[in-house]
């Protein structure tokens, strides 16, 4: 079974730039749907500016982490 993580970020507006509201859906198998809530059509990383990819680094990053020390506890 592939578990899900759903996040949400709502990016501030900024200047004459409209603000975004994104739906991350990060999976254990490390399939990723990015989906522009006010649109409803879905994104790649390459998409990404400014803090919503900020957002997904660290959101990737945590994960990879955390992915990481699941194995060391349970191959140790």
């Amino acid at each position: 079974m592939v578990n899900c993580e759903h996040l949400r970020y709502l990016e501030p507006q900024r200047g004459s730039r409209p603000s975004r509201d994104l739906t991350f859906k990060f999976y254990d198998n490390g399939q990723l749907i990015i989906v522009d809530n006010d649109s409803g059509n879905t994104m790649s990383p390459r998409e990404l500016t400014g803090g919503s990819y900020d957002f997904y680094v660290r959101q990737r990053i945590r994960l990879i982490k955390r992915d990481l020390a699941e194995k060391i506890m349970k191959y140790a």
